[in-house]
């Protein structure tokens, strides 16, 4: 097994990867019709060095799906804001249907950035779209941006999809906090990975994902360090059911 992923940001093209993957099943549970584009062909070789056992072709689906109706339940109660941190590779002001005054802000580095501006030159968001440029471990910056964020929205959802599992302990206690310090932030979809989850694919990750190793791994997220008002989702999404083996719960 050749190591292709060399950093955190290469870990975006396999979510893309995955993503595309599933848009071209018969039946997908969602299309994602510039998944392909913006993986290209760095991700077609980042997924030919998948194990087999690796498990996260179907997690990304799974968290994909969740995160489509989280946003969707956000919009009706009112969020006018998307604020994805670490957007990555990501293309729901594209594909998603979304209301035309929506804001939707993407953050993450200048490479990835740039990257998604040269590929979907061409191609037109559902909603308002903005790119900034920044790494969110500069804290200074990052509470910058809150702050600017802020000061034209009336109700922000703030999205980190497969940020925290690569930051430690105390840099995910520190975005809790300062997106607390935010009034106007009213919804923080964030995902990680259980202590039970971790221990299950440390050996596999060692190999496969050296050069991007998961470091938060807290024994008590929702007792210390989380959000007061934190809430999971202990439903089914529709067209899970059958598709896999291990619980969605």
């Amino acid at each position: 097994m050749n190591q292709v992923i060399q950093n955190v940001s290469d870990a975006a093209f396999m979510v893309a990867g995955f993503r595309a993957l599933e848009s071209e099943r018969p039946e997908p549970l969602f299309r994602d019709p510039l998944a392909w584009t913006l993986a290209g062909e760095h991700g077609r070789k980042i997924l030919a060095t998948v194990p087999k056992t690796f498990v996260g072709g179907w997690s990304v689906v799974i968290r994909t799906v969740i995160i489509d109706d989280f946003i969707k339940e956000a919009i009706e109660q009112g969020a006018d804001t998307i604020l994805n941190l670490g957007a990555g590779l990501d293309t729901r002001p594209y594909r998603m249907e979304l209301p035309k005054t929506l804001r939707w802000v993407e953050v993450d580095f200048p490479h990835v950035i740039a990257l998604k501006e040269s590929r979907l030159a061409d191609e037109r968001p559902n909603c308002r779209l903005d790119r900034i440029e920044l790494d969110l471990t500069d804290r200074a910056l990052r509470q910058r941006l809150l702050a600017e964020v802020g000061e034209s929205a009336e109700k922000i959802l703030v999205l980190t999809e497969g940020v925290v599992p690569y930051l430690s302990n105390s840099e995910v206690s520190d975005l809790a906090g300062d997106l607390r310090a935010v009034e106007k932030v009213r919804f923080w979809i964030v995902d990680y990975f259980s202590p039970q989850a971790l221990h299950y694919g440390r050996k596999l990750r060692t190999r496969f994902m050296r050069n991007a190793p998961f470091q938060f791994e807290p024994t008590n997220w929702f007792g210390a360090g989380a959000p007061r008002r934190s809430a999971t989702s202990p439903r089914k999404p529709s067209g899970l059911a059958g598709r896999f083996r291990f619980p969605c719960t």
